[in-house]
């Protein structure tokens, strides 16, 4: 038997019939109506071109529709051969082929359009289609007055951090705001001169990657981007077309976005580096199997939407296409490596000057949109969420509603889960008795839905989907589910989605609260169903993880009970917090034992055998997905502190690495360390630090300013002008809770600008328990140190033991000996991989002997010393034998 063949698309389908019916219109020509065609075919351009003559002078039927075809393309080829056919005094023949056509294929375009002139119509189509944007609540409104700037940062802000040097603040300006010259800016060339070609937008769920991709879609066809650079420009929403039925082509894709059937594709395609492919939601496509290891090279070739998708992505198609990939920050190492050479960007959210503006847009109303602000910019925490514009929508939405009745604002909460479920009540709204009992069974069948979608990685559901369930036609139906036609073979496909994926999350988390002990037909498993399996191989779960927590909390438990009648047993909590504190029972450190943990402590180098470029890719592995930081957003939702605490004493280290952190990072990892259990250590390598926002300078009268110029006050008022805090600042609030357990902070590669180090020597006066500090290749500038000594050498400080890796610094290191004397709890100091001079350790000698020195460790292993500097260090050894000093020339004879 010979192999099966190969699908085709509809594109290739219609294309053969095309080549079918031209073939058929020229073989009923005869010889002089042939010459005829041939010579008018030659005589009367389209567009500006014809066919070479050579190739039609001696040319049959046959060859003849070959040529049209591969000069036209199929389906232009036959208005091209229609027309030619009635200047040949053929008529009956161009009739019989328009009639075939209409028959075979439908109506023909009114008149054959060039590619010039067909790029024209898709603005205009792409203008009506994209010109308003439908908001959760089914409300269109135009996209150019909902849409608020982001922040966005490229990806060599990091870079640009790195090469600061030591002190030196990062500049929040490097994150841009989202307006056309940063769109513009992000297919710019690189250092090299190459074109970017495939840009990644990353961000968390419901930071506006979405909305910012079809506001960049819709400033094309304005007019505003990629001018002289962007032919057409397609939307493509993976997660949409992964679940299309059958098989299609990235030809079907490009014709789906086209007002008709009848776009020039082929003409398109020839110039592929002037098309855009902008791919919604990338991280929804699987990990490639084995249909996808053989990527697809042809345009026209029909395969499945992850195979057109994944080969679109590792530019083995249309290789010279320009791409842009939007995709959640929770798994971006796995995609990473199907992209070519990609320029990433983070889009980070609003800044709180877009927070304001927002609100503002969203009220209308002056006096509303005040008061709302006002309330929530008094609510720190409340307010710091909002720089997700989703949340920022969710809580507008219930705050205009809470206005409207006339009700406290206070009752909004501070956390993601609980601003979700004031929502779904607040939409909801009380019913009667007997309607209630109805919507709360609604509402358990909507996230069994919810559920089922997210465990199966579906984020669409067809019409049976809800009949099964009987939620058609059902009030949480019309609240919380979007109705979507796609194009199918014989008819639209109805399909459904929810109005956000993150609610698809929410619902999925709330059903295993609803469900508790599992109804007939409900997924089996329990909670058990959720948090089974390696974490790092369900990075898809987290956010519906995260969102379990917070509906675990007795707050959100008491608020389940009273608006949905269900009563949750204490063994799901109790089930949840054993799942946590097994996480950290044998689970292997974030870097391997013996790799940093033990060559930045004995300060070695990194393996010089290794290039920057595996170096590199080792780096974008560890950013895969950072499980502790999950966990802490998980412990963070909760809000309870003996509940943070009882998870925390599974996890005794907190390692977080090759992380770019947010404040609202900070905020969570802060929030935990004030709940941890007595014992915790935390070590940061390599992560980044927010820059610290700029207050705003208020501009003062001009009376005011005459009144300081004559009395000489404005430089008596600089002089006491307090410190801006640095991004670390709350982290080190923290650390002087009284509740606050952490007995170990390790900062390695982490760059500490001055702002940091003077909040962190505030930290070390008042903090209960820190008896370990390590800081290793943190950029520290001499100032930066000499505020670090001072805190150490404060009486209240508890720091036993004191880690530094710093090269250089002589000055402050002079200054950090000189106050060892003053220590009260110092015992253990480590200079492993510092350099020191000879007048450095002179000076350390000398204190040392001192009476008032509490050292009773100093190792200075792999310290490059002076036969000078190793004769005064055993001088000390020998004055005070209580004193172990750790160098390997010190036992070796002179």
């Amino acid at each position: 038997m010979g192999e099966p063949e190969a699908p085709r698309s509809s594109v290739q389908l219609r294309a053969a019939a095309a080549r079918e019916l031209l073939l058929g219109a020229l073989e009923n020509l005869d010889q002089e109506q042939l010459k005829r065609f041939r010579h008018k075919l030659r005589d009367e351009p389209v567009d500006g071109r014809s066919i070479p003559w050579g190739r039609l002078e001696r040319a049959d039927a046959v060859d003849l529709a070959e040529q049209l075809t591969q000069f036209y393309g199929p389906e232009p080829a036959l208005d091209v051969a229609r027309k030619t056919l009635k200047r040949a005094d053929a008529r009956d023949i161009a009739a019989w082929l328009k009639e075939q056509r209409l028959q075979r294929l439908g109506p023909s375009s009114a008149a054959l359009l060039s590619v010039s002139e067909y790029k024209k119509k898709y603005r205009e189509h792409v203008l009506r289609q994209h010109a308003k944007v439908k908001e959760r609540n089914a409300r269109s409104v135009k996209i150019s007055k909902r849409f608020t700037k982001l922040l966005i940062a490229p990806e060599s802000a990091a870079a640009e951090c790195e090469a600061a040097g030591p002190a030196e603040e990062p500049e929040p300006e490097r994150a841009r705001r989202s307006d056309t010259h940063t769109f513009n800016r992000l297919f710019s060339r690189d250092e090299e001169g190459q074109r970017t070609l495939t840009v990644v937008l990353q961000g968390p769920a419901g930071i506006g990657k979405t909305m910012a991709a079809k506001k960049i879609l819709y400033d094309w066809a304005v007019g505003k981007l990629y001018q002289g650079k962007v032919d057409f420009a397609f939307f493509l929403p993976c997660a949409e077309l992964l679940e299309r039925p059958g098989t299609c082509s990235l030809a079907d894709l490009i014709l789906d976005q086209c007002p008709g059937r009848s776009a020039p594709v082929r003409q398109m395609l020839q110039k592929s580096e002037r098309l855009l492919f902008i791919l919604d939601g990338a991280d929804e496509l699987p990990a490639p199997g084995q249909e996808e290891a053989v990527p697809c090279t042809d345009p026209f070739e029909a395969a499945g939407g992850a195979r057109v998708l994944g080969s679109l992505l590792s530019k083995a198609l249309l290789p010279q296409a320009r791409l842009l990939v939007t995709t959640r920050t929770a798994d971006p190492g796995r995609l990473q490596g199907r992209l070519c050479s990609p320029q990433c960007a983070e889009v980070r959210g609003f800044s709180d000057k877009d927070k304001k503006k927002y609100f503002y847009k969203y009220f209308q109303d002056e006096w509303r949109a005040e008061r709302a602000y006002r309330f929530v910019k008094e609510n720190e925490t409340l307010f710091a969420l909002c720089f997700v514009p989703f949340v920022c929508w969710i809580v507008c939405t219930v705050l205009r509603q809470q206005l409207e009745l006339g009700q406290d604002l206070s009752r909004t909460s501070k956390t993601t889960t609980s601003v979700y479920l004031l929502f779904i009540v607040s939409v909801l709204r009380p019913e009667p008795a007997a309607d209630r009992l109805r919507l709360q069974g609604e509402l358990r069948k909507l996230c069994r839905l919810a559920r089922e979608g997210v465990l199966a990685r579906r984020a669409r559901f067809a019409e049976k989907d809800l009949e099964r369930l009987q939620l058609h036609g059902s009030k949480v139906q019309t609240l919380f589910l979007s109705k979507k036609e796609l194009p199918g073979v014989l008819q639209a496909e109805v399909t459904y989605q929810f109005i956000d994926q993150s609610f698809q999350e929410f619902f999925a988390a709330l059903s295993y609260l609803l469900e508790d002990k599992g109804p007939p037909g409900a997924p089996a498993g329990g909670v058990g169903e959720l948090l089974r399996g390696d974490p790092e191989q369900r990075h898809h779960l987290a956010l519906t993880t995260r969102f379990l927590f917070g509906l675990l909390s007795e707050e959100r438990l008491r608020d389940v009970e009273r608006h949905f009648g269900c009563v949750v047993s204490e063994r799901m909590k109790q089930d949840v917090l054993k799942w946590v504190q097994d996480q950290g029972q044998g689970r292997p450190r974030v870097l391997p034992e013996g790799a940093e943990n033990t060559n930045v402590l004995k300060g070695t180098k990194r393996s010089e055998s290794k290039s920057e470029e595996e170096e590199e890719e080792e780096e974008e592995e560890e950013e895969e997905f950072n499980f502790p930081m999950a966990l802490l957003y998980c412990l963070y939702e909760t809000q309870e502190s003996a509940f943070v605490r009882q998870a925390l004493q599974g996890h005794p280290e907190l390692a977080l690495e090759h992380l770019r952190l947010s404040r609202m990072d900070l905020a969570v990892l802060s929030y935990c360390l004030r709940c941890c259990p007595a014992g915790q250590a935390l070590r940061l390598a390599n992560c980044t630090l927010p820059a610290p926002q700029k207050k705003k300078k208020k501009k003062k009268s001009l009376v005011k300013r005459l009144q300081n110029s004559l009395s000489g006050s404005s430089s008596s008022q600089g002089a006491t002008k307090t410190p801006q805090a640095s991004s670390l600042h709350p982290l080190c609030e923290a650390l002087t809770d009284q509740q606050c357990g952490l007995t170990s902070l390790t900062l390695s590669r982490c760059r500490l600008p001055d702002s940091a180090c003077r909040d962190l020597s505030q930290a070390l006066r008042q903090a209960p328990a820190l008896t370990e500090l390590s800081l290793l290749h943190n950029g520290l500038s001499e100032g930066g140190l000499r505020v670090l000594s001072e805190g150490l050498a404060w009486p209240g400080c508890r720091v036993r033991t004191f880690r530094l890796q710093q090269p250089g610094l002589q000055e402050a290191l002079q200054h950090l000996v000189a106050l060892l004397r003053l220590s009260l709890a110092l015992t253990t100091l480590d200079l492993s991989g510092c350099q020191l001079s000879e007048p450095t350790v002179t000076c350390l000698c000398a204190v040392l002997k001192h009476p008032g020195c509490r050292l009773q460790t100093l190792s200075l292993t792999s310290v490059e010393l002076s036969d000078r500097s190793l004769k005064e260090l055993r001088a000390v050894r020998t004055a005070r034998p209580d004193l172990a000093i750790t160098h390997p020339a010190l036992d070796s004879h002179l």
